[in-house]
């Protein structure tokens, strides 16, 4: 078993806007794990509405 690990994991996160509703969206976690517990988000990111990836931060839609 390996002390410190770096994980990728994709789930589908429903995030919502006034303008377009309700949208469920591919959103990837890198994590870095340690014996198994996670310690820390590196970077998050998600595929907005037309295809293109990018930071999770970029995308905020409660405007």
């Amino acid at each position: 078993m390996k002390i410190l690990r770096v994980k990728r994991n994709t789930t589908y996160e429903k995030i919502h806007s006034v303008k377009m509703g309700e949208l469920t969206s591919k959103v990837t976690y890198i994590k870095t794990y340690l014996f198994g517990l996670p310690i820390k988000t590196l970077h998050k990111y998600r595929e907005t509405y037309y295809g293109e990836v990018k930071d999770y931060k970029d995308c905020i839609l409660f405007v």
